[in-house]
């Protein structure tokens, strides 16, 4: 028995863990469930915590240029204090609450390219800690969902998303880090627009709504970004015309730049200057605070590459028909997950990974 927790305690014949989510995409604020399945080892083990840990692939811009990093946005615990026995089979059920800020990493059943992660960490008296990683699904919120079919139905389309490190100054943003979605603009604004950006920012009552306009340079004036932000409730999705409201955003927003462009006055957006100034800014796993530079886009400290996933969707006549680009398919870009986590994993801590 002596030689059996020496093992363990080196890794060896230690107990196993395996997380299986429910097979039913989570919405941002929703609940997320599923079970973590242990396997005894060689010996008995004190398990001393079952815990969960969000995680996001995070883009950071820094002096030395644009890294990805893995952010840890959430951690619950949720199990823990007891015994397995060698060889015992045990399930730990858990049902935990999403932030409202989590990114959305599908749209109508097809990824973006977000990468996101349930990471299990069992925590062994005696023994190395186990872990395991699984890929997270998000589908939009029904007011989040009703934005994008008006942007498809206006004729915008999408060119990719990704997440920024940083903070939204003079938004109640949450997380450290906040979703990018990027558009082609639609024909009529082709001329004046380069491309749209837009952020979600949910909470309980509803969500903030960030549009950023690259815009086009005239012949006498360069191009400036315009930025706007509108606040809808989740109670407005039945009794809104989205297209309309939408179109009328985007409106002010290019309209208002221009009146500011005439007089020589560039501003930051139709919510005054410096509202994307600093915040309340949030540290990464490594402890980075972000910053902002003057057009609000995130910046950190240096964080390790990792493989890119961009994907590009396309808005279809019907509204937002999702199709990816470059070959990628779900299944394909869940084995980037666990690909991409397990490489941070084996820098961080020797790759003790138990997938």
């Amino acid at each position: 028995m002596v030689f059996k927790r020496l093992l363990g305690s080196m890794g060896v014949g230690g107990p196993a863990v395996d997380t299986v989510l429910d097979p039913v995409a989570a919405v941002p604020g929703g609940n997320l469930s599923g079970e973590v399945r242990l396997t005894g080892g060689r010996a008995d083990f004190d398990i001393e915590r079952v815990t969960l840990e969000l995680v996001a692939r995070v883009e950071a811009e820094t002096e030395h240029g644009e890294h990805d990093g893995v952010v840890v946005f959430e951690r619950f615990t949720v199990g823990g204090g007891f015994r397995l026995h060698e060889g015992e089979r045990r399930s730990v059920p858990f049902a935990i609450t999403l932030p409202w800020e989590t990114p959305v990493t599908e749209l109508y059943g097809q990824p973006l390219g977000i990468v996101l992660g349930v990471r299990t960490e069992l925590g062994v008296a005696g023994a190395k800690d186990k872990s395991d990683l699984d890929a997270l699904a998000v589908r939009p919120l029904p007011v989040q969902e009703a934005v994008l079919e008006a942007l498809g139905q206006l004729g915008f389309t999408f060119k990719s998303a990704d997440l920024e490190y940083g903070h939204i100054g003079g938004t109640g943003q949450q997380l450290p880090f906040y979703q990018e979605l990027e558009l082609a603009p639609a024909p009529q604004y082709a001329h004046q627009v380069n491309e749209i950006e837009v952020t979600f920012l949910a909470d309980p009552a509803g969500m903030d709504v960030v549009l950023e306009a690259d815009k086009r340079g005239g012949l006498f004036s360069g191009g400036h970004d315009a930025l706007a932000r509108h606040t809808v409730r989740h109670d407005q999705v039945a009794h809104t015309n989205w297209n309309a409201e939408v179109d009328a955003w985007i409106r002010a927003m290019v309209e208002s730049h221009a009146a500011r462009a005439a007089h020589g006055s560039y501003g930051h957006g139709s919510y005054g200057p410096g509202s994307y100034g600093p915040g309340s800014y949030g540290h990464d796993a490594y402890g980075h605070a972000p910053h902002k530079d003057e057009h609000g886009h995130g910046q950190g400290g240096h964080h390790r590459s990792g493989p890119g996933v961009g994907t590009a969707i396309a808005a279809g006549a019907a509204g937002l028909a999702v199709g990816v680009a470059g070959g990628m398919v779900a299944a394909e870009v869940v084995d980037e997950v666990g690909d991409y986590f397990e490489g941070e994993e084996g820098e961080e801590d020797g790759g003790d990974e138990d997938s």
